[in-house]
C-alpha cells in the first residue's frame, strides 16, 4: 500500500479519466496530481493519455488481468507498443497472475513482456515472499557497485528471509513439473463450467467471468470490461452466495475463486455441490420477493 497506488482503485463514479481520486483518507491532495488513470480495456483512450503525457510519465502500471476481467484481445499489446514508442517503462502487477496463469505468468499467457513486474502469493507456496523482476538495465540500479550514487535502496526487515526463500525455491520446483498447469486449468474448468451451467439453468441475472484458475460469479448482466462495469452487480446477492458456500464448508475470497493444484476430485465434487446449494438458495430468496 502506498499513497501513489491508492488512487482510483475503487472509484465511485463511472468515469474520471485521467483524473486520479484517492481511495483512502490521509493522502495529500498533491499526490493525485502526480497520477493519471487510464481505463482498462480501452486501448485507444489509454494510448492517447500516454502519448499526451509522455514527457512527464515515469511508468505505466497495469494488472494484465484486472481482478477478474481478462484483457480484450490486443489491449496489452497496444500498451506495450505505445510505451515502447514513448520510451516509458511498462510495469505489470503480477502478484495474482504470476505463476498462476503459466510458469511465466500473464506475460507468458498473453505473450506481452513488460519492463518490470511484481510477483507474490504463489511464489512461496504460502510463505511470505514477494519479488520484483525486470530488465537488467533497470534492475542494476539495486546494485551500488553497478551504478554508484544512482542506487535504489531496497531495505526490508524480512528481505532475503531464508525460510521463505527456501519455500519459494521448493514451490518453483513443483510448478516446473510437467502437466501442472494443464491439471490446474482442467480442475478450474470443471468448476467454472459447472457454475455457469447452474446459473443458466436457474435463470439468474448473473454470469461467471475470469479464467479457470481464477474466476467468480458476477450478479449482473451485460459485458463486464473493467472495474467500473463490475460495480453495477448485486453485491448483496454475492454476499448471500458466499455465505451459503461457507455453510457448506467451502471457503473462497469475497470476489474470487482460486484453484490450486492441491484440489482433488473430492474437492471438485464438494465445491460443485456447494455451488448448487448457493444457487438454489438464491433462487428461493428471489422467489420470496
Amino acid at each position: 500500500m502506498s499513497e501513489y497506488s491508492l488512487q482510483s482503485m475503487a472509484p465511485k463514479r463511472p468515469g474520471n479519466f485521467p483524473q486520479a481520486v484517492p481511495d483512502s483518507p490521509g493522502i495529500p491532495r498533491s499526490v493525485a496530481g502526480d497520477m493519471l488513470i487510464a481505463p482498462f480495456n480501452d486501448a485507444d483512450l489509454a494510448a492517447s493519455i500516454i502519448r499526451e503525457n509522455r514527457e512527464e510519465l515515469a511508468a505505466v502500471i497495469v494488472e494484465p488481468f484486472q481482478r477478474l476481467i481478462p484483457p480484450r484481445p490486443g489491449f496489452l499489446q497496444a500498451l506495450r507498443a505505445v510505451t515502447a514508442e514513448c520510451g516509458i517503462p511498462l510495469i505489470f502487477d503480477e502478484i495474482v497472475t504470476g505463476f498462476r496463469f503459466a510458469y511465466g505468468g500473464a506475460q507468458e499467457y498473453y505473450g506481452v513482456i513488460p519492463d518490470i513486474c511484481t510477483l507474490g502469493k504463489i511464489v512461496a507456496g504460502g510463505f511470505p515472499l514477494a519479488v520484483v523482476a525486470g530488465r537488467a538495465d533497470i534492475m542494476r540500479h539495486f546494485d551500488r557497485g553497478e551504478v554508484g550514487d544512482a542506487v535504489l535502496p531496497q531495505i526490508g526487515t524480512l528481505s532475503g528471509n531464508p525460510v521463505a526463500s527456501a519455500a519459494g525455491l521448493a514451490t518453483l520446483e513443483v510448478l516446473r513439473q510437467p502437466g501442472v498447469y494443464e491439471a490446474a486449468f482442467a480442475t478450474g474448468k470443471r468448476l467454472m463450467d459447472g457454475l455457469a451451467r447452474m446459473v443458466r439453468e436457474a435463470g439468474l441475472p448473473a454470469q461467471v467471468i475470469g479464467l479457470p484458475v481464477l474466476f467468480d460469479i458476477i450478479f449482473a448482466e451485460g459485458e463486464i470490461t473493467d472495474y467500473r462495469a463490475g460495480l453495477r452487480q448485486d453485491f448483496d446477492a454475492l454476499r448471500r452466495f458466499n455465505r451459503v458456500l461457507r455453510e457448506q464448508g467451502v471457503l473462497k475470497g469475497d470476489t474470487k475463486c482460486y484453484v490450486s493444484i492441491a484440489h482433488d476430485e473430492a474437492d471438485v465434487t464438494k465445491t460443485l455441490d456447494a455451488f448448487h446449494a448457493a444457487i438454489t438458495a438464491e433462487v428461493a430468496f428471489r422467489a420470496k420477493g
